[in-house]
């Protein structure tokens, strides 16, 4: 492309509304504007790098025999509702009605439409497997969109479907698309982790996530110093490393008007690891006191699965009165409310706990010393914890989730009575897995991997041209010349060139060249009559001066 008469345009200060890197980048360089809370245009640039992503995923998505097909972003109410979705996804569904009064919504997301399409063909296991995918929008009501393409309301994204007929397929079918996954971001040059993840709102037995790391990202990801460990921290194992001593005996100790863990921890000089605070919790309108080690956070996430519910809010002064549980001083010891214990407690030792009375603790308090309801893993881990894997120390990196996969099973097909008769003629649900990939999220996971002071360093893989020229002197016809044939020579041989032929002082045209990250830049000024031109890689910072006739060769070398 030729940048005089073209829709090229960058700015020079940063975008005000942008918090990070990649909004700030994209939107300085001309690739995206906003229209609105989370809603961007695509312009012509920017359109041709999300277009270079898409052909890797197509591409690697076909080559696992992957079919693609287009489902409609406006779906009748009807389908979430037959599968119990329109309440999950709540106030997040874009909701509207035609002039008939009929319910629609703008699709969130699509499986109810897959599995659908699926009955057309589903009869008999002699129709099984197959995986099928679409690449088209979604529109989710974000309460906070934010961070440029991270977190928006209308998105691009790669949803793939498989259809199997029993858990052994759905392990072939998964591990086909793990492995496709794996060389769409491994070609895309994107640091990435594979973190075991909360299923959610999807349903399902498995869930992995693919986390762009990086330090702006939303997700914790939990790691190992030691072995490959990855996880999110929805869903880390809390392992205990309590060193085991005697028992000592239960005492009832004053502590004043102290009733934070901090305060108390001061007040009795001990550690805050040897305490235990409560949490009283509103479920589904019954009291719950949620107990866990005190240095710890309470983990929602972990606990609505452990009890088979929604949410989790705090507790009233109304239903906090149905016992005899006191507000900071609440413990576990003849509290007499429904009482769900962390793991990690029954393990502990003479620690600090409310003792239901006002301005009174116990110490040296044990698992005999009182019952409970529930035990289960409900808090969150924190660096340095040991490894559920292989016993080492655990730390914490931040990721963006661009991609993820799941087995979803029979949760949909059984809704929606997409059913095939096997072997022995019995009718059986089909099992499905559900595999996504956020387009727009991985255009600014890469931005933010990949930038300095001066813009993007974008990978050839995905830039939107892969060498840009340079005109030093317009009104010099043999530097005008010369770029105009090898513009055409390179363009001629598949590669993806821009020509900076504008009317610009040469310093403008080197900081727009660099903003938007075109891999290779070549420069043609006054050497060109001896055949000399200047390269120069985006991700380096000296040139190198060399023969315009070995252009091809270095290109081919350097770029591919």
């Amino acid at each position: 492309m030729k940048l005089k008469g073209s829709f090229f345009y960058t700015l020079r200060e940063d975008a005000k509304d942008e918090e990070s890197k990649s909004g700030n980048l994209l939107v300085r360089s001309g690739m995206i504007k906003k229209v609105g809370a989370g809603i961007y245009m695509y312009l012509p640039l920017g359109l041709k790098v999300l277009e270079n992503i898409k052909k890797i995923v197509k591409e690697e998505m076909d080559k696992a025999g992957a079919q693609e097909l287009l489902m409609p972003s406006l779906i009748p109410s009807e389908y979430y509702e037959a599968c119990g979705r329109v309440e999950l996804l709540g106030s997040s569904m874009f909701k509207l009605d035609d002039r008939f009064q009929k319910h629609y919504a703008l699709g969130p997301t699509h499986e109810e439409l897959f599995t659908i399409a699926a009955k057309n063909l589903v009869k008999s296991y002699k129709d099984l497997p197959f995986t099928i995918y679409q690449m088209a929008d979604k529109f989710r009501d974000e309460p906070r969109p934010r961070y440029g393409l991270i977190r928006v309301r209308e998105f691009i994204m790669k949803d793939a479907y498989s259809f199997d007929k029993d858990e052994v397929g759905l392990d072939a079918s998964y591990n086909k698309m793990r492995i496709a996954y794996n060389n769409i971001f491994d070609r895309l040059g994107i640091q990435y982790k594979v973190v075991k993840a909360d299923t959610g709102v999807m349903g399902g037995s498995l869930s992995e996530e693919y986390q762009a790391v990086t330090d702006i990202g939303e997700d914790v990801l939990v790691l190992c110093d030691k072995c490959d460990y990855a996880s999110n921290l929805e869903v880390a194992e809390v392992i205990s490393n309590e060193e085991k001593e005697n028992t000592q005996e239960l005492k009832l100790v004053e502590t004043k008007n102290y009733k934070t863990i901090e305060e108390v921890s001061k007040y009795l000089n001990i550690d805050s690891k040897k305490t235990v605070k409560a949490l009283l919790m509103n479920v589904d309108g019954e009291l719950v006191v949620f107990f866990i080690r005190g240095d710890r956070e309470f983990n929602e996430t972990k606990a609505c699965k452990l009890l088979g519910c929604k949410e989790i809010n705090f507790a009233s002064d109304e239903l906090i009165a149905t016992s005899n549980a006191v507000p900071g001083y609440t413990g576990p010891i003849n509290l007499n409310a429904k009482k769900v214990i962390d793991r990690e407690i029954l393990s502990m030792n003479n620690f600090c706990c409310g003792a239901n009375k006002e301005g009174y603790h116990y110490i040296n308090a044990n698992a005999k010393d009182f019952e409970y309801d529930i035990v289960g893993d409900i808090s969150n881990v924190i660096e340095g914890d040991i490894c559920p894997k292989c016993g080492g120390k655990l730390y914490f990196k931040k990721g963006i989730e661009v991609g993820n996969i799941f087995k979803l099973g029979t949760k949909y097909s059984s809704k929606l009575d997409l059913t095939y008769l096997d072997e022995n003629n019995t009718l059986k649900p089909v099992v499905m897995g559900c595999y996504g990939i956020g387009i727009g999220r991985i255009l600014a996971s890469i931005v933010e991997q990949n930038n300095d002071e001066f813009g993007m360093i974008l990978p050839s893989s995905i830039a939107p041209y892969k060498v840009c020229i340079v005109i030093i002197d317009t009104k010099d016809d043999s530097q005008v010349k010369a770029s105009e044939e090898l513009y055409q020579n390179l363009t001629n041989k598949g590669i993806e060139v821009l020509l900076d032929n504008r009317d610009e002082r040469p310093g403008v045209k080197f900081k727009d060249m660099d903003l938007i990250g075109i891999p290779l830049r070549i420069t043609v000024g006054k050497k060109i009559s001896d055949g000399i031109v200047e390269v120069k890689k985006r991700c380096e910072k000296d040139y190198t001066e060399i023969n315009v006739n070995d252009i091809e060769d270095y290109i081919e070398k350097n770029i591919g």
